[in-house]
């Protein structure tokens, strides 16, 4: 129990942090902007609020300015059955990338969720 208090506690320091730090989002012309969008629209990314890799991801998300769906696999929600059947395990951050060939892939590890992003939508 005080563990639990202990790790939701520094979860929200971790957050709270997060917002107060943010990078500004990359700015694109909109048609730059809205070929992202199309392409991010197979991107789902499984996550735990207060997840510290969670975070790290979702904070290259928002500087890369994609925006991809998030869903909360906490304890007791549909995504985190979801995220069960599909990649096989409970382990966050999980990209869920539904290729245009009809294949799924669950690309889990925020170092490499963050390098699959960057290689896509980062600008040259």
């Amino acid at each position: 129990m005080l563990v639990k208090l202990i790790r939701n506690a520094l979860g929200l320091v971790i957050v709270s942090a997060d917002v107060l730090t943010r990078w500004s989002r990359i700015k694109r012309s909109p048609e730059a902007q809205q070929q992202v969008n199309q392409a991010a629209g197979h991107l789902t990314l499984y996550h735990f609020f207060a997840c510290p890799f969670c975070t790290k991801t979702r904070r290259v998300i928002h500087k890369l300015n994609v925006p991809v769906e998030k869903r909360s696999a906490t304890q007791g929600s549909v995504h985190r059955e979801t995220l069960q059947n599909g990649g096989g395990k409970i382990q966050v951050p999980c990209l869920h990338i539904q290729h245009p060939n009809g294949q799924d892939e669950w690309m889990y590890e925020s170092k490499a969720i963050i390098s699959y992003l960057k290689k896509e939508f980062a600008t040259p």
